[in-house]
């Protein structure tokens, strides 16, 4: 019998894991470090979200962990250099989430345009003030999109329906399906800061783009351009940020990632003209659903079949 630890309580959509008797499936809602150490020790398997890091320590402590499930997309919570070394595989459901993480990112956009959530709250105080929340119309405005895979393709696809124009930089972009999209592909970075109106982040967070939006490249940016970020914290510098906003020179801000979560340093998320959701981009259920229904799949065909989907790591050897 396999031993698959999960960190967090939600099991709807893991119904065929649950049932299949090679499994036996330990529930801990989000343990702290020292009570994960402890349980993963006699482990086959973890099945995590972003809220638990898998740490060098954690592996370490894991004598037959195999197989770390991410249910969801990123993967920068686990220390994917000394998994792979031991030989232990990182799968992750690339897919699941698309859809949630795009109607998130359009739907914090729209509230930058519009100022929705200030006239909520406006409304809800019992003043009636119109004129302190005229917006503007995203028709005929430039999106620039920071990375071109899933996400940033099918905000692109509805973007466009709005009217916008759309420019895209990504490094590994398929520029057949940028063309057949009507996307813009700029080969320098520098274009889509000088060009967009309103910039969406839909990198990976990696050692490249880790801090890339920064002082200076908000220096590149138009005066008045918007920033929505759903994709990483890290790779937005807060307070480079916080500064730009403060100047004027950023008119405004929506985010559904930090460089902390949660929060230290609630500066950012305290400041007029920023929109702030507590990471739930991905959160629809919906989407929980599908990835949890493709991760039982997953998990299944690694132990019982040998069978390896969805791996991000190519392990140095099989323990």
């Amino acid at each position: 019998m396999y031993k698959i630890l999960m960190t967090y309580n939600n099991v709807e959509g893991l119904d065929s894991l649950f049932s299949n008797k090679e499994f036996k499936i330990d529930v801990c809602n989000k343990p702290s470090p020292e009570e994960f150490k402890g349980l993963v020790k006699d482990c086959d398997g973890l099945l995590i979200r972003s809220e638990v890091k898998v740490t060098a320590e954690i592996i370490e402590s894991a004598n037959k962990l195999r197989f770390i499930g991410r249910a969801g997309t990123g993967v920068d919570n686990i220390d994917k250099a000394l998994a792979t070394k031991k030989g232990i595989v990182i799968a992750n459901v690339p897919g699941g989430n698309t859809i949630s993480a795009v109607e998130h990112t359009i739907g914090l956009m729209l509230s930058l345009a519009r100022n929705i959530p200030e006239a909520y709250k406006s409304l809800k105080s019992k003043k009636w003030t119109r004129k302190n929340f005229v917006g503007t119309e995203l028709f005929g405005k430039t999106l620039g999109l920071i990375g071109l895979g899933r996400i940033g393709t099918e905000v692109a696809k509805r973007m466009r329906a709005f009217g916008m124009r759309i420019i895209a930089y990504d490094p590994f972009v398929n520029s057949d399906l940028a063309k057949n999209n009507e996307i813009e592909i700029k080969m320098n970075i520098d274009k889509v800061y000088r060009d967009a109106d309103y910039i969406s982040i839909h990198s990976p967070l990696n050692d490249n783009t880790r801090g890339m939006i920064n002082a200076d490249a908000i220096k590149k940016m138009k005066d008045g351009v918007r920033i929505i970020n759903c994709a990483r914290g890290p790779i937005i510098n807060e307070k480079d940020l916080c500064y730009a906003v403060k100047s004027g020179k950023v008119k405004g801000v929506a985010l559904d990632v930090f460089t902390k979560e949660p929060p230290e340093d609630w500066t950012i998320i305290d400041m007029e003209n920023v929109i702030v959701t507590p990471h739930i981009a991905a959160s629809t259920e919906e989407a929980q659903v599908r990835i949890a229904q493709e991760m039982s799949g997953v998990i299944i065909d690694f132990f019982t079949k040998n069978i390896i989907r969805n791996a991000i790591n190519t392990p140095n050897k099989c323990q």
